[in-house]
Order: structure tokens, then C-alpha cells, then sequence
């Protein structure tokens, strides 16, 4: 009896110890091939460029090729979807952002669930917005502003990137958190929205950093306000929106998704190769560059955060009504 139970006992600790190796081998040959990673926007935005950059990290630090394919289309949800049904094997990744979260609420016909389709690997930077007005407005701060939209009720127009956009729902959520009604404009895109602001023909745009402030810079656009939890370093003298509105945040975000059943060692070893582009000065200087800030972090620390971000928007569009 004891004889058997010993076999029994080596054979347990060889098989366990097999698929240890069998895990550890497959980690460090991971990836043998060039790897897709998606990016579902068109070229040429910061969520683009973001994408690129840490494809072109990932490249020169695993040895293979990480090929960057735009799928633009559904507000992110065409991609996003591309990458939900493809094999769980490491070779077609995401990268993964704010419209991923809003969409999950928003969107009541897609085939995939973003929270349980697609795993979390890791985050890579927050991009805060921008609370722009034309200058022909006659406010100067944003206590100015809300006293004003609160007498001009429903006649201030409040252009976005579009239904769903991350602009779009930070300033929904700033109509809530400010008891104004701002008459959401929706575009093809953030720029037409801010050439509008521009011409006057809507007063404020909530905008990605890297798309104002050069017009704020040149004084074209007035800034009253990030929406960051803190101020820019690029605009060290602009306001928060909490300052006003205390518990007030919203940025734009992106991070590395995959299928869902990627084996947690490749998921490891991308989280890990991630962070190490984030601790490095030049790769953060080229996020500072686009006026965003690094997100490391576990995967189980993105994940966590996807899911808060999920539970935010979901409260906002279900407050302003917004529909596709």
C-alpha cells in the first residue's frame, strides 16, 4: 500500500512539475511569429500613435514583429470585436480604451461582451480632456461658465466627437455633477467639432489635450478647465474641473486587451514587457508629448479599472439618455 501511494505521489509531482515546465517553456518562446495588434480607430489620432508606439516597444523587446492594423468602425466596436473571436493564443491582440467601456453600456446589439470576451493585459496612459470655449464667450473660469448656462439654460451648444465619445459623456457627466442641460452636438470626429468651436457655431467642446492646446496656446480657444483628478504639467495654470466640482474626473485611456482564455503566461510576459516601456524616460516623454500620462500596472489592476470605468458611464448615459 505505502509502495503505491509513493508511485502514486512521484507521479502526481512529475505531471505537475511537466506542465510547470510545459507553462515556462511556452512563456519564453512566446512569440515565435509576428503578432497582430488592432488598433480600432483610423491613423493618424492619439489613440493611433499610442498604439504604435508601444507595438514598435514590444517589437524590439520580444523579437518578433507586433504589426499594427487599424479596424476602425462602431465606435472601437468593430475591432474590438474582431479581436473577441479570434484565438485565444497571444497572436491577435487589442489596444483597448474608453469607448471599449462606454460601448459596453451603450451598444445593446453587439455579438461579443467586452467584459468577459476580452481579458485585460495592461494599462498604458490616461489622456486628460480639455474644457475649451470660444473666446467670444464672456466668461473667463468655469464658476463664470456654469452661472452663465445656468441663466442661458438650453441654449448653450456643446459640441462632442460623436455619439458615445469619451467627450461626450465627460461633459453628460459634467451636466450632472452641474445641473446644466448643454445641448450635445454630436460630430464625425473631434476635429470638425473643434472647427466648429472655432467658427462659434457651438461654445464648448470637451477635447483631448493634444487637440487644443495649441489653439489655447495661440489663443484662438480659451481653456477653463482639465478634467484630470490633477492640473497638466503642459498647462500648469489651468484649473481642474474638481476644483469646482469636487469628485469631478474624466480622461481618455487605452491599454492592451486580448481574447479572452490567452494563456496568463503570454498575458504575463506582455503585462511585463507593457510596464517596462512605461518606466522608460523616452516612452513617457512621447506620452508627455501627446499630453498623457503612463498606467502601469498587474493585469488585475487594469482590469479592475475597466470595470470601474464600465459602472461610470453606464450611470451617465442612462442619466443623459444617450442612445446610438
Amino acid at each position: 500500500m505505502k509502495l503505491a501511494r509513493r508511485r502514486v505521489l512521484r507521479l502526481t509531482t512529475g505531471a505537475a512539475a511537466l506542465a510547470a515546465v510545459s507553462r515556462s517553456s511556452r512563456a519564453y518562446s512566446y512569440p515565435t511569429k509576428p503578432v497582430r495588434l488592432l488598433v480600432p480607430v483610423p491613423p493618424g489620432g492619439t489613440f493611433d500613435i499610442v498604439g504604435r508606439l508601444i507595438a514598435h516597444w514590444l517589437s524590439e523587446h520580444l523579437g518578433r514583429q507586433f504589426v499594427v492594423e487599424n479596424r476602425p468602425g462602431a465606435g472601437t466596436s468593430l475591432g474590438t470585436g474582431v479581436v473577441a473571436h479570434s484565438a485565444p493564443d497571444g497572436y491577435t491582440l487589442l489596444i483597448d480604451g474608453s469607448p471599449a467601456a462606454i460601448n459596453a453600456t451603450l451598444y445593446k446589439d453587439l455579438d461579443f461582451d467586452f467584459r468577459r470576451d476580452i481579458a485585460p493585459v495592461a494599462g498604458i496612459e490616461r489622456l486628460p480632456l480639455i474644457v475649451a470655449v470660444n473666446p467670444s464667450l464672456s466668461v473667463e473660469s468655469l464658476p463664470q461658465f456654469i452661472s452663465y448656462a445656468k441663466v442661458n439654460s438650453s441654449k448653450i451648444n456643446m459640441g462632442s466627437g460623436g455619439i458615445g465619445s469619451t467627450g461626450q459623456v465627460a461633459g453628460e457627466l459634467f451636466n450632472m455633477m452641474a445641473g446644466l442641460n448643454l445641448i450635445d452636438v454630436p460630430y464625425r470626429g473631434e476635429a470638425p467639432a473643434l472647427t466648429d468651436l472655432l467658427r462659434g457655431q457651438v461654445q464648448i467642446v470637451f477635447t483631448t489635450a493634444g487637440s487644443a492646446i495649441g489653439f489655447i496656446k495661440a489663443g484662438t480657444l480659451r481653456a477653463l478647465a482639465v478634467t484630470s483628478a490633477k492640473r497638466m504639467g503642459a498647462l500648469p495654470d489651468i484649473p481642474t474641473v474638481a476644483e469646482t466640482l469636487p469628485g469631478y474626473e474624466a480622461f481618455a485611456w487605452s491599454g492592451i486587451g486580448a481574447p479572452a482564455g490567452t494563456p496568463p503566461e503570454i498575458i504575463e510576459t506582455l503585462n511585463r514587457v507593457t510596464n517596462a516601456a512605461l518606466a522608460d524616460t523616452r516612452f513617457r516623454s512621447r506620452l508627455a508629448a501627446l499630453g498623457a500620462t503612463a498606467m502601469p500596472g498587474s493585469p488585475a489592476d487594469f482590469g479592475k479599472f475597466i470595470a470601474s470605468e464600465i459602472v461610470k458611464w453606464a450611470k451617465v448615459i442612462k442619466f443623459a439618455h444617450i442612445k446610438v
